[in-house]
């Protein structure tokens, strides 16, 4: 089933699932990276940040995009930008925690406007 084929409301189900999976791999990151620097150093690739934002991206601009079509609320869009900007910033800083802590803003953040865009277009 194509992405485009995928009534709004569930892709919003699906980023929310997403940014908890995101929040998740930030923490056990976090953890792993305190505990055992050569694991850590594994699941905290910076590669795998990068393929998260990119999937969180594509997700948001189908889901919330159509949402503006659908309902005709900028709002959930806008807050779901905010919190894919604070997780691009987040991926310029140094992995000394401060990464993960922001990544977990934004991820908040960007599920925030997933979650207004659902109620907006019950």
């Amino acid at each position: 089933m194509s992405p485009l084929a995928v009534p709004t409301h569930r892709l919003d189900r699906m980023a929310i699932g997403l940014s908890g999976l995101c929040v998740v791999h930030c923490v056990a990151s976090a953890v792993l990276l305190a505990l055992l620097a050569s694991a850590g150093s594994i699941v905290g690739a910076h590669w795998i940040h990068e393929v998260g934002l990119s999937l969180a991206m594509v997700m948001g601009v189908i889901a919330l995009g159509r949402g503006i079509r659908e309902h005709g609320f900028a709002m959930p869009s806008a807050i779901g930008g905010l919190g894919l900007g604070v997780m691009a910033g987040a991926l310029t800083l140094p992995h000394d925690g401060s990464e993960a802590l922001y990544t977990v803003v934004g991820v908040a953040i960007l599920a925030l406007g997933h979650r207004l865009n659902h109620i907006a277009s019950e």
